[in-house]
C-alpha cells in the first residue's frame, strides 16, 4: 500500500515541479478523519522549491485522487495530505498481512546471521537477569527466520576459566566422599564454589590452590578433565529444563573453551600485524587510534594467560572462518559498551572485515517489589522467578473461575505466567532500565501477555461457533466499512512493516505494541460489530478479519516466544 502510494506521489511530484530524487514518508493515522495514510512531504521540499506547502500538497492531492486505488485525497493543516483508500484496495492489500504470518523459507544464497544470547556460566543456576538477554536473542533469532534468513542461535557458555578450579579444590575439600561431580545438584556445586569465597579470606592458600588447579586442567590432568565434563554436563541438564519452560531453542552451545587452542594463533597474528604491543610488566595490549577515544585494551595477562578478551577474539575469527555470517549480533547487558566498542575496533585493526559486529545492548530490571529483588543476600534464581509467576496466574485463574475455560489448567497457568514474564521484558524499549510489576504484567486489561492471550482465545472461539477450521476468503470489494472494521484492516495491513521494522532495529517492543493495539482494535470490532449473526457480505467479511486476526496474534505471540491458548 505504501510503496505504490510513494511511486505515484513521487512520478506527480517529478512530474509537476521537475523535482528529482524526492523522498516520500507515509504515516498511518490512528484518527480515521486523517485518512489511511497520511503524508507532510509538501512540508519538506516546499523550500526547495520556493512554493507553499498548501500549493503544493493540493498538487499532490489532485494526483493522487486520479489513482484506481484512491477514493479520496484532502489537503489538511499547513500542508498534509490525507488519503482515504477504496474498500476494494484495502481488501487486495488484507491478503498481504496474511502471508507475513507464513515465514519465508531461507535462500541458499543469503548468509547466516548469528546471534550470541544468554551466555550463562557453568556451574551456576541461572539469575533473574539472565532472561533478558535469552528472551531478547531469542526473539531477534525468530524474527530473522521469519524474514527468510538463516540464523545460527548461540548460547556462548562461560565454560572455562579460573572459576572451575577454585570449584574443582572446594569438591576436593568439602565434597560428599565417594559422589561424583556428575551426581550432583547445581544447587549443591553452587554450594560448594560458596564455601570456598567463604573459607578463602581465613585461608589465604585457597587462592592459590584453585589457580594451580585451574593451570592443571588448561594442561590437561585427566581427573580435572573428567571433573570438568561432568560439571558442564550436569549445568546443561540444569539449564535445558528452563530454556524449554522460555520456548528458547540454541543451534549450538559452544563456549568459551573450545577455544583453548585457538589462541596463540590470534596472539601470533595480532603481534605481527603490529596490533598488539607490549604493556606493564610483558602483558599483550591493544593501544586504539586517539580519535576513537578507548582505553588499551588487555588481550594477555604479564604471566602469560590468556583471558576473556583473547578467547572472544579466536571466537569471532572462528565465526567469520565457519559461517561467513552477514553480521553477529550480541546481545549483552549495556554495562558491557566499553568493552564490546574495544573488541570490535581491534577487530576492524586485525582487518577482519568480512562480518557487521554489532552490540545489541539491554538495560537493567527491577521489581516494583523489594522482596523480589534478593533471597537470602543472594541473586535471586530464574527458576524461582518462573515459579512465581506461574504461582500468581493459578490465582488469577482461580479469581476468573466464572470467565475461563480449560481443560487444563496447570498448562495454561504455565502459559499465562511464563508469558507475563517475558512479555514484561519484550514490551518495553530494551535500551531502558525494566520494572516488573507482577499486577501490571498478569492483568486481563493491560498491556500484558494474558490480555493477547485472552483476545486470541476470543477470536478462535468465534471462529469455531461458526465451524470454521482455518482462515476465509476475504471478500474482493464491499460497498462499505464500519469504523470499527476499516480501524482493525488498517491495523493488520500493518504488520508486514512492523516485523520489518522490528528486526532491522533489533526492537522487540515494536512487535508487542503492534500485537496490544491489534487486540485493543480486535475487541472495539468485536464489541461494536455482530459477526455470527451479521447479514452477508458482512458476515463473511467479519469472520476473515477474525481468522486473520487470530493468525497475526499467534504469529506475533510466537515471534515474541509466547504461547497462545485456544481456549481460555
Amino acid at each position: 500500500m505504501f510503496d505504490e502510494l510513494t511511486t505515484q506521489a513521487a512520478a506527480i511530484l517529478t512530474k509537476e515541479f521537475t523535482l528529482p530524487d524526492v523522498s516520500v514518508f507515509w504515516q498511518s493515522p490512528r484518527e480515521l478523519s486523517h485518512g489511511d495514510a497520511a503524508t507532510n512531504v509538501a512540508l519538506q521540499v516546499s523550500k526547495r522549491l520556493g512554493r507553499s506547502p498548501n500549493e503544493i500538497a493540493q498538487v499532490l492531492a489532485d494526483g493522487l485522487s486520479k489513482h484506481a486505488d484512491v477514493a479520496r485525497a484532502e489537503v489538511a493543516g499547513a500542508g498534509y495530505v490525507n488519503v482515504w483508500l477504496t474498500p476494494k484496495a484495502l481488501l487486495t492489500e488484507l491478503n498481504r498481512s496474511r502471508s507475513a504470518a507464513v515465514a519465508k523459507v531461507a535462500g541458499k544464497e543469503l548468509k547466516p546471521v548469528i546471534v550470541e544470547y544468554s551466555q550463562p556460566n557453568i556451574a551456576k543456576p541461572l539469575g533473574v537477569h539472565h532472561i533478558l538477554s535469552t528472551v531478547i536473542g531469542q526473539c531477534l533469532c525468530n524474527l530473522h527466520r521469519h524474514a527468510g534468513e538463516p540464523v545460527v542461535a548461540w548460547n556462548y557458555i562461560g565454560d572455562w576459566g579460573t572459576q572451575f578450579g577454585k570449584l574443582a579444590v572446594a569438591y576436593e575439600r568439602w565434597g560428599k566422599k565417594g559422589k561424583k561431580a556428575k551426581d550432583y545438584t547445581l544447587d549443591e556445586l553452587l554450594n560448594l564454589y560458596v564455601r570456598f569465597h567463604e573459607e578463602a579470606p581465613s585461608d589465604p592458600t585457597l587462592e592459590a590452590h584453585g589457580r594451580e588447579a585451574f593451570r592443571k586442567l588448561e594442561q590437561g590432568d585427566r581427573a580435572l578433565r573428567t571433573f570438568w565434563q561432568d560439571v558442564v554436563s550436569v549445568s546443561k541438564s540444569s539449564l535445558a529444563v528452563i530454556y524449554e519452560r522460555l520456548h528458547v531453542r540454541f543451534d549450538t552451545d559452544i563456549g568459551e573453551s573450545f577455544y583453548e587452542d585457538s589462541m596463540q594463533a590470534i596472539i601470533d597474528e595480532g603481534l605481527k600485524k603490529g596490533v598488539f604491543t607490549a604493556g606493564e610488566g610483558g602483558s599483550l595490549i591493544v593501544e586504539f587510534p586517539p580519535e576513537t577515544g578507548l582505553p588499551p585494551y588487555l588481550v594477555r595477562k604479564s604471566d602469560g594467560a590468556t583471558l576473556y578478551s583473547t578467547r572472544d577474539l579466536a571466537q569471532v575469527r572462528f565465526r567469520i572462518d565457519t559461517y561467513h555470517p552477514q553480521n553477529i549480533l550480541h546481545v549483552v547487558d549495556m554495562a558491557q559498551q566499553l568493552y564490546f566498542r574495544q573488541l570490535f575496533e581491534t577487530v576492524k585493526m586485525l582487518q577482519w572485515n568480512a562480518t557487521v559486529l554489532e552490540h545489541v545492548s539491554f538495560g537493567r530490571m527491577r521489581f516494583a517489589e523489594k522482596g523480589m529483588s534478593t533471597r537470602k543476600g543472594n541473586i535471586l534464581k530464574l527458576e524461582h522467578v518462573l515459579d512465581e509467576a506461574v504461582r500468581r496466574a493459578t490465582e488469577v485463574i482461580e479469581e476468573h473461575r466464572g470467565t475461563i475455560q480449560t481443560e487444563d489448567e496447570g498448562a495454561l497457568a504455565e502459559m499465562m505466567g511464563i508469558g507475563a514474564l517475558v512479555y514484561g521484558i519484550l514490551s518495553q524499549n530494551r535500551k531502558m532500565d525494566i520494572t516488573f510489576d507482577w499486577e501490571k504484567m498478569l492483568s486481563f486489561e493491560g498491556n500484558s501477555a494474558p490480555y493477547l492471550q485472552y483476545t486470541h482465545a476470543r477470536a478462535r472461539s468465534v471462529l469455531r461457533k461458526a465451524g470454521m477450521n482455518g482462515a476465509t476468503s476475504i471478500p474482493e470489494t464491499i460497498a462499505v466499512f464500519t469504523d470499527a472494521e476499516r480501524l482493525l484492516i488498517r491495523t493488520l495491513l500493518l504488520f508486514p512493516s512492523v516485523l520489518e521494522d522490528a528486526r532491522a532495529t533489533s526492537m522487540p517492543h515494536k512487535l508487542a505494541t503492534f500485537l496490544y493495539q491489534l487486540c485493543q482494535d480486535f475487541n472495539a470490532f468485536y464489541t461494536t460489530d455482530p459477526i455470527l449473526k451479521a447479514q452477508e457480505p458482512a458476515r463473511t467479511l467479519r469472520l476473515a478479519l477474525t481468522a486473520l486476526a487470530a493468525t497475526v496474534l499467534h504469529t506475533g505471540a510466537e515471534l515474541l516466544t509466547l504461547r497462545l491458548p485456544d481456549q481460555m
